[in-house]
């Protein structure tokens, strides 16, 4: 006499038996915070002052040294020489020259020193030439690695343009000749680059209150709804921590709120509510960071 199963009982068992096959997803690994600083100059005169609080950010130890990156510079030895005179006037560890071209993007004697530096500095000039260089390079991934695990990264100026993830290349679509901030708020005016996203949901401009940049960072916060905008300074620096920053410096960091939607009429932009705030040496602001 055969036995039959019923159709619901053999149903269930069948399903029981597949979800018993299937193995269980392995939990994702948790992203590791990163250890290191970031230490972001808006440009003009490196004072005294301003090098000692990056020495400090450092907290180099006696055999550590200090990577330049100069590739945003047309005359990259002369940046790099510029830049060792500062250091000289706060710290006794030696400048290493890590100028990388096209021919020695993988090379792997300069990335391993790239790694191991406790402070890596890219100079001031063009953004741009930078991030063509670099951008999703081993040189890129060795600058992320070095913060991963301790190390300071700081710029000024073309340096300090790097650190969004969405770059400010200073182009417009609606003008042919550079100018140093924008003359109009315009939708599809902003010309934009992927920078090195050491910082997330912000985005830098420098030189800001010297060259009246409010109009290009209003564009981008537009463009870029959700983002806040950070306005740094000649002479002045934001010391990242974690998801934190403080100012230090001459002058000021304009502060700018995200904007979740942004209104605009034909071209024109017609942002409503926006905040800013002016913080000035000594303050802080709470950010996001990879």
């Amino acid at each position: 006499m055969k036995y039959i199963v019923p159709l619901p009982v053999l149903i269930v068992a069948i399903l029981s038996m597949a979800c018993q096959s299937e193995p269980t997803p392995a939990p994702k690994p948790k992203e590791e915070p990163n250890k290191g600083k970031l230490f972001i100059i808006g440009g003009g005169d490196r004072t005294l002052e301003l090098m000692e609080a990056l020495m400090e950010a450092a907290a180099l130890d006696s055999g550590d040294y200090i990577g330049i990156l100069p590739m945003s510079s047309l005359e990259p030895d002369s940046a790099f020489i510029y830049i060792r005179e500062d250091f000289k006037q706060v710290s006794l560890n030696p400048c290493v020259n890590l100028n990388f071209t096209e021919s020695d993007l993988i090379n792997r004697s300069k990335l391993d020193s790239l790694i191991q530096c406790k402070l890596i500095f890219i100079t001031g000039g063009d953004q741009n030439k930078f991030m063509n260089l670099v951008h999703s390079t081993p040189i890129e991934e060795a600058i992320k690695k070095a913060f991963q695990q301790g190390s300071v990264i700081a710029g000024t100026s073309a340096g300090a343009a790097v650190m969004s993830e969405i770059m400010i290349t200073g182009d417009e679509n609606y003008s042919e000749e550079y100018s140093m901030t924008y003359d109009k708020i315009w939708k599809g005016n902003g010309i934009y680059q992927t920078g090195l996203g050491m910082l997330q949901g912000a985005i830098i401009d420098q030189h800001f209150v010297v060259r009246s940049r409010h109009n290009r960072l209003l564009s981008a916060l537009c463009d870029f709804p959700g983002h806040m905008g950070i306005g740094i300074d000649e002479s002045t620096a934001i010391v990242v921590s974690g998801d934190s920053a403080m100012v230090v410096g001459d002058s000021q960091v304009l502060l700018y709120s995200p904007q979740d939607t942004c209104d605009y009429h034909f071209k024109h932009y017609a942002p409503k509510n926006v905040r800013l705030s002016i913080l000035i040496s000594g303050e802080k602001f709470a950010l996001k960071t990879r």
